[in-house]
């Protein structure tokens, strides 16, 4: 395999450019063996997709564990929550789940937050249930690099994917086996290989988040058009800029403390 031995967060951009256009001709399985190599403090990111669990028996089949970040967002589908018990007893790696701040339960999270947080405000929603909960589980576990399932086929935000990217600001590294794979790749693999997926899929789901968000994808539509339908939104925050959207939900706390004072002011 050809030998990448400089660590990307070390490189310019003509630099991660070089290696980018030598990992786009590579199997994904190589992209695996090489990410394993580089990177001390290798982490898998998941929400237990498709592609996420074509990456799980991939790193199986090389005999390799790497260990699983998944952001229980406390609003999955049960049948996403019952993958990741069927995932882990497949394929064994170590499970590191965080879920929003405070939170152990949904009915947590609704006294923290009120009733439907994510149509009241979707940028408070999406930092407190997968950004913040993210960004504690890498600085506890000390995460130099991630592993992510997507992809290019997949459309909007992503249709630009490199294979590897180092996010500005934080140095963080997220690496993309599978960015130039398309769905149906994804799922002849999965069934070839007998890979445990979500039983949504079978229900015409070609990519599942939160059950209020989520919608079966109708003929001829994108993959990724069941998520967020009737808007022009393509991510939930957590591969969007991290400084932005820790500024953005700010803000609004703030706006929203201040309405409540001059709502109830002090006597």
């Amino acid at each position: 395999m050809p030998s990448l031995a400089t660590p990307v967060p070390q490189l310019d951009g003509s630099q991660l450019e070089h290696i980018n256009e030598r990992l786009a001709r590579m199997s994904p399985e190589q992209v695996l063996e090489w990410a394993r190599a580089t990177f001390d403090g290798l982490f898998q990111e998941t929400a237990f997709g498709p592609s996420g669990n074509v990456i799980s028996d991939m790193l199986h089949a090389q005999g390799a564990s790497v260990p699983v970040i998944f952001v229980d967002t406390l609003h999955h589908f049960d049948e996403t929550l019952d993958l990741a018990r069927r995932s882990q007893d497949r394929y064994g790696f170590k499970l590191h789940t965080f879920r929003p701040d405070g939170c152990a339960t949904r009915a947590d999270f609704v006294a923290k937050h009120g009733d439907e947080l994510w149509a009241r405000d979707d940028v408070v929603y999406d930092y407190a249930v997968k950004v913040e909960p993210a960004r504690r589980a890498y600085e506890q576990l000390q995460v130099r690099a991630l592993l992510t399932g997507r992809r290019r086929s997949q459309k909007g935000d992503r249709a630009q994917l490199q294979v590897v990217e180092v996010e500005s600001g934080t140095g963080l590294v997220k690496i993309n086996p599978l960015a130039t794979w398309s769905f149906q790749q994804v799922w002849t693999y999965l069934r070839a290989n007998e890979v445990p997926y979500n039983a949504l899929l079978d229900q015409g789901y070609k990519s599942v988040g939160d059950y209020h968000s989520t919608r079966p994808v109708k003929d001829g539509e994108d993959e990724r058009a069941g998520r967020w339908a009737g808007t022009n939104k393509t991510e939930c925050g957590l591969h969007k800029d991290y400084f932005a959207m820790r500024a953005a939900f700010n803000a609004r706390t703030k706006e929203r403390e201040a309405n409540v004072a001059v709502a109830s002011p002090v006597a």
